[in-house]
């Protein structure tokens, strides 16, 4: 009987709708998206070690309050998108293993499927269009 409840576990899990063929394409498009994120995050944390070491340094400009607050304002910016860049490069890391256990393209809301031209728009998306509208 043991046996009868992991065939009903199995069949209540959601399965890709889509084939083995479409979800090495999304891959595709999410490493490509997962690559360009990498290189900004690069780009951004050099940014910020050198906006650091630069505010640090003496010049005829460091004690003027208006561009110490400009400098430490755009620190600001660029930690907040290091951080932003970063929960992205978790989502597609996450939406890479959906790919791997072939849960991909099925709605955590609806459990319909969401479709592709959202997927390639979105690829790490887990929400339909219908649902995504609904939370609004």
């Amino acid at each position: 009987m043991a046996s009868g409840n992991n065939d009903t576990n199995k069949d209540e899990e959601r399965v890709s709708p889509y084939s083995d063929e479409e979800l090495e394409y999304f891959r595709g498009i999410i490493l490509k998206k997962l690559e360009e994120a990498e290189k900004e995050l690069d780009s951004l944390q050099s940014s910020l070690k050198d906006s650091m070491e630069n505010a640090g340094e003496d010049s005829a400009y460091s004690f003027h309050m208006a561009d110490v607050g400009t400098e430490a304002q755009e620190r600001e910016k660029t930690y907040m998108l290091f951080n932003r860049t970063k929960k992205f490069v978790r989502y597609l890391n996450r939406a890479l293993e959906r790919i791997d256990n072939k849960t991909y393209g099925v709605c955590k809301v609806t459990g319909d499927k969401i479709s592709k031209g959202r997927l390639e728009a979105v690829p790490h998306t887990q929400l339909s269009i219908e649902a995504k509208l609904k939370r609004r």
